[in-house]
């Protein structure tokens, strides 16, 4: 057992050994990579093909930003491949991140692997399901997944779902027990609010990096150039319908996203 900010926590043998000889990213270490103080913002792009993904990555650029994901939203992975592909070749530098929908690392990090092999270098996985069980003595799945992922070698950033929409849902009072577990099995502890487009409850942040008060939280729904400053307490806003058009599931908004790139960077200067 460890105990991580009074949080108890059963990983296996093999995992505490893991954490213990690997170093686990921290918030500092997060905010370098990404060469800012404030909330690192990564645009979510819902593909739908090859100009569109491009057209809004160049937005992205345009906004002064290092990365975005990529998510299959409307089909499955084996047309979503090309795409990442083609992607790659034509941003061989940007930082790309994708979330295979509906699957978990068990299912990712080979392709992810197989990507790498040849030379579609993928930045970062996010599933929307990390597969943590906070009402659990251990953590199986999560650490197959774990397992998986070190078999694999595939070196990127693992953002993995905790307490998140549309999959099993947690009680406010183990979000502080949720977080610290998953603190164990991922790079970046991934939360949302409860559905697509909603803002996420300040008290589950507020559990969460009481749970995690190094490591970096990402905040994946309802963020806004309105509300964002609400969510100082957050590394990083993984953020689609608050800088879309309105009513647009697939394009952003150059104004919208310059808007939140305004409020992030003065949040950076109140923390500096």
């Amino acid at each position: 057992m460890l105990i991580l900010h009074s949080v108890a926590v059963v990983f296996s043998p093999l995992r505490q050994l893991f954490l213990l000889l690997n170093n686990v990213m921290q918030r500092s270490e997060f905010h370098n990579k990404f060469d800012t103080s404030g909330p690192v913002i990564l645009p979510v792009i819902h593909v739908v093909d090859e100009d569109q993904t491009a057209a809004n990555i160049d937005h992205v650029i345009k906004a002064g930003l290092k990365g975005c994901f990529l998510i299959n939203h409307d089909f499955g992975i084996d047309a979503f491949l090309p795409v990442l592909e083609a992607i790659r070749g034509r941003y061989p530098d940007f930082w790309i991140g994708v979330n295979f929908l509906a699957v978990t690392g068990l299912k990712a990090f080979p392709i992810l692997a197989d990507l790498d092999e040849r030379g579609v270098r993928i930045d970062a996985y996010w599933a929307d399901d990390a597969r943590i069980d906070e009402s659990a003595v251990t953590q199986e799945e999560a650490e197959n997944i774990a397992a998986t992922r070190t078999a694999c070698g595939w070196e990127g950033l693992y953002f993995g779902g905790t307490a998140f929409k549309k999959q099993r849902p947690v009680d406010t009072k183990d979000s502080a027990r949720a977080a610290g577990i998953a603190g164990g099995f991922m790079d970046v502890v991934t939360t949302s609010g409860i559905a697509t487009g909603h803002s996420a409850d300040l008290g589950k942040l507020a559990e969460f990096r009481g749970a995690l008060p190094d490591r970096p939280i990402a905040l994946a729904s309802g963020i806004t150039p309105d509300n964002a400053s609400d969510y100082a307490m957050v590394d990083c806003f993984m953020v689609a319908t608050g800088i879309n058009f309105e009513n647009d599931f697939y394009n952003i908004d150059p104004a919208r996203l310059s808007q939140l790139v305004d409020v992030c960077r003065d949040m950076g200067k109140r923390h500096d």
